[in-house]
């Protein structure tokens, strides 16, 4: 039982290095086929710019600023995600009221909204926070309002006859039970946050890694650009996973389903064989039973 997930972490391990190795190889014999190889820094180049990187202050300045912006913009679309969503899906008039003007909004990509933010907010900051609640708000909305509108109607009855009310049936019905397919939107709505961010401090940042992103590149620096899409891949993965791990954690009371690979089939259970003489007194039983309750 130990072993197994050590092979796993070994095996990706061996699989993020391949991908390295493949780079590295490419890239330092100039490889140009069809795909441009030679105009890609090498991970040599990559790693010595990320160590020169780590070893001054700006990047630290823009991690944190980076973080900021995103945290705050995804603290606010998962309350007024789940919050619209449970209104949606519970109430027709706000459905009515609000679903006109949000599906006409959800459609429009959020770094869309970069100029709308800067003539409206006064700072960038407040407008590159916008951009990111906005991105993460709407995958927040729909799956929240699928999974409420998904749910079993006994469950609000049981609890209607058991004498609760409103607010009881939402803490103990449709919030847990919606909670699986809240966290699905989260994890999505994380991704897109980085996404919308990333492209809102370049356009109108100061600070940040998206903004140290663009920087790069117009002044030609392709190992900083690679630095910054690296940092970009690792942050994005980090606060997906703990959202993943968190929403595992909150869900702990559902049943887990064990993978199991095609091409294996688990060992079928023995059980004791049945001899006629047993089931024929287990007939003999029931019809007794039977007869007793007519």
């Amino acid at each position: 039982m130990t072993r197994r997930p050590l092979a796993r972490y070994a095996l990706r391990a061996a699989s993020l290095a391949a991908a390295l190795g493949l780079w590295q190889l490419l890239t330092s014999l100039d490889v140009d086929l069809w795909l441009r190889f030679s105009q890609f820094p090498t991970v040599t180049d990559v790693a010595r710019a990320f160590a020169e990187r780590l070893s001054g202050g700006d990047y630290w300045t823009d991690l944190t600023d980076s973080l900021t912006r995103i945290l705050t913009g995804f603290a606010l679309a998962a309350v007024l995600g789940v919050a619209t969503g449970v209104l949606m899906a519970r109430s027709r008039l706000a459905e009515d009221l609000l679903g006109p003007v949000l599906e006409v909004i959800r459609p429009i990509p959020a770094i869309a909204l970069v100029p709308v933010a800067i003539l409206l907010f006064p700072s960038n900051e407040q407008g590159i926070v916008f951009i990111t609640c906005t991105a993460a708000f709407f995958p927040v909305l729909v799956s929240t309002r699928h999974a409420v509108r998904a749910l079993t109607p006994v469950w609000e009855e049981g609890v209607r006859t058991m004498g609760g009310g409103r607010w009881r049936i939402l803490g103990s019905v449709v919030l847990p039970g919606a909670l699986p397919s809240i966290f699905g939107g989260l994890s999505v709505g994380i991704g897109v946050s980085w996404i919308c961010v990333i492209s809102a401090e370049m356009i109108s940042g100061q600070y940040g890694v998206g903004y140290r992103t663009w920087q790069d590149y117009t002044v030609v620096d392709y190992p900083g650009v690679f630095v910054g899409m690296v940092t970009i891949g690792v942050l994005g993965w980090v606060t997906s996973t703990v959202v993943e791990l968190l929403g595992r954690r909150l869900t702990r009371w559902l049943p887990r389903t064990s993978y199991v690979p095609s091409g294996r089939s688990r060992a079928p259970r023995t059980t004791a064989p049945v001899s006629p003489a047993s089931v024929r007194r287990k007939t003999e039983t029931e019809e007794a039973r039977d007869e007793h309750l007519v």
